[in-house]
C-alpha cells in the first residue's frame, strides 16, 4: 500500500564534536534522496551498537559515501524506492543494515540489505537484528565454519553479539560456552541457551573452558575483546581450531604468541568488519539470512533480547547505558511517529 511523500526536512540525531555522550543532541537537515539501487525508509527504530560510540567518539569515521549521521541498522517502512529496485515498494516494512544515517527519522539502505519483518515482529525488535545478526552470520558460521556437533567459546555472551551467536549456535546444534562479567550475566547465558557460563572476573575463562570440555578445547572462539585475551583464545581452541576476531575492545596489537602451538594445533586466526564490505558482499549475506535465519526468527526460536528503549532525542543517555556496559541484550532507539 503506498505511503505518504517524505518531507523536505526531518530530525535527526547529530554529533557536534568528537567526544563523550553529550555531544549528540537533536538538529534538523534535509531528508536524504535514495540512489537507484537504494530505498528510502521512514525509521520507527534504530539500534544502538558499540561502532556507534566509536563514531561519535570520532575513531570510526563514515565511509566517504556514506552518511555521517550516525547509526548502523534501522526497522521502518519504505516511503521511496529507487529506480533499479525490484524487490521492494513503498509501504514495505522492512529492517536493514545501514551504511550510515540511523539515528533519523528517515533513512536509506541499499535494497540488498534490506530484510522484511520476521513473522510477529515490532519495529524494535526488528531494528535489533542486522548489525549482529549480519555479523555473527557471516563470521561464526560462514568464516568461522561453525558446524553442527561442534563447540564454541562466546565472549562477552550478554552483549548484542554474544546475544544472538549464544541462540544461533545453539540453534545450529553447536555446544555453547560463553563468558560474561558477573553471575547474573552468566546466569543470562545459560538462560539463552549456553552449556555453560564463565564469569571472567572471579575466573581465568581458559583454564575453566578445558575444565569444562575436559581438556580439548572449542572448535570456535568468537571474540570481542582482543589482545589481552589473544593468548588465552589460542589455548581454548581445539586441534584445527578456529579464531574469529569481530572487535578489539580492549586492544588490537598482540606483541607475540606461540608460533608452535599455532602449527601444531593446526589453527586458523580471522576475523573481520562488516562496515567496509561492498553492497555486493552483505546482499549476499543478507540473503543467506532470508534463507537460513528469518524462518527461526519467524518461528520465535531465537528472538533479540531488548534491555532499553529510548526516545531518539535520548541518543545520549542510550549511549550512557552503552558505555556502563551494564546491559544484556540491545539498546534500542524508538522514532516518534
Amino acid at each position: 500500500m503506498p505511503t505518504d511523500a517524505p518531507p523536505a526536512t526531518m530530525r535527526y540525531v547529530a554529533a557536534t564534536a568528537p567526544g563523550g555522550p553529550d555531544v549528540l543532541a537533536l538538529a534538523s537537515g534535509p531528508v536524504p534522496e535514495p540512489r537507484p539501487h537504494e530505498v528510502l525508509i521512514r525509521v520507527e527504530a534504530a539500534g544502538v551498537n558499540r561502532p556507534d560510540v566509536l563514531q561519535r567518539e570520532g575513531r570510526y569515521p563514515p565511509p566517504a559515501d556514506a552518511s555521517p549521521i550516525i547509526g548502523l541498522e534501522v526497522a521502518g517502512e519504505v516511503v521511496l524506492a529507487g529506480s533499479e529496485v525490484m524487490q521492494f515498494h513503498a509501504g514495505d516494512r522492512v529492517t536493514a543494515l545501514t551504511n550510515g544515517g540511523g539515528y533519523a527519522e528517515y533513512c536509506v539502505a541499499p535494497a540488498v540489505q534490506c530484510l522484511a519483518w520476521p513473522t510477529g515482529f515490532d519495529a524494535v525488535n526488528a531494528a535489533a537484528l542486522p548489525e549482529t545478526y549480519f555479523t555473527v552470520w557471516a563470521n561464526l558460521f560462514q568464516i568461522g565454519r561453525l558446524a553442527r556437533g561442534e563447540s564454541v567459546l562466546v565472549h562477552g555472551g550478554t552483549s548484542g553479539i554474544g546475544v544472538t551467536a549464544i541462540q544461533l549456535a545453539r540453534e545450529f546444534g553447536a555446544r555453547v560456552y560463553a563468558t560474561a562479567g558477573s553471575d547474573d550475566k552468566c546466569a543470562a547465558c545459560v538462560g539463552l541457551g549456553a552449556d555453560a557460563a564463565i564469569n571472567y572476573r572471579s575466573s581465568d575463562f581458559a583454564e575453566r573452558l578445558l575444565e569444562f570440555t575436559g581438556g580439548a578445547g572449542v572448535n570456535v572462539v568468537l571474540d570481542i575483546v582482543g589482545a589481552t585475551y589473544f593468548e588465552r583464545n589460542l589455548r581454548c581452541l581445539a586441534m584445527d581450531g578456529r579464531l574469529v576476531q569481530v572487535a578489539v575492545m580492549h586492544g588490537a596489537k598482540v606483541e607475540r604468541f606461540d608460533l608452535g602451538r599455532l602449527m601444531q594445533r593446526r589453527l586458523l586466526i580471522t576475523g573481520s568488519t562488516m562496515r567496509p564490505r561492498t553492497t555486493g558482499e552483505k546482499g549476499a549475506i543478507a540473503q543467506a539470512l532470508r534463507e537460513r535465519v528469518w524462518p527461526v526468527l519467524s518461528s520465535g526460536r531465537c528472538t533479540p533480547r531488548i534491555y532499553a528503549t529510548f526516545p531518539l532525542a535520548d541518543a545520549a543517555a542510550a549511549h550512557r547505558l552503552m558505555e556502563s556496559s551494564v546491559h544484556v541484550g540491545k539498546i534500542m532507539l524508538k522514532v516518534p511517529g
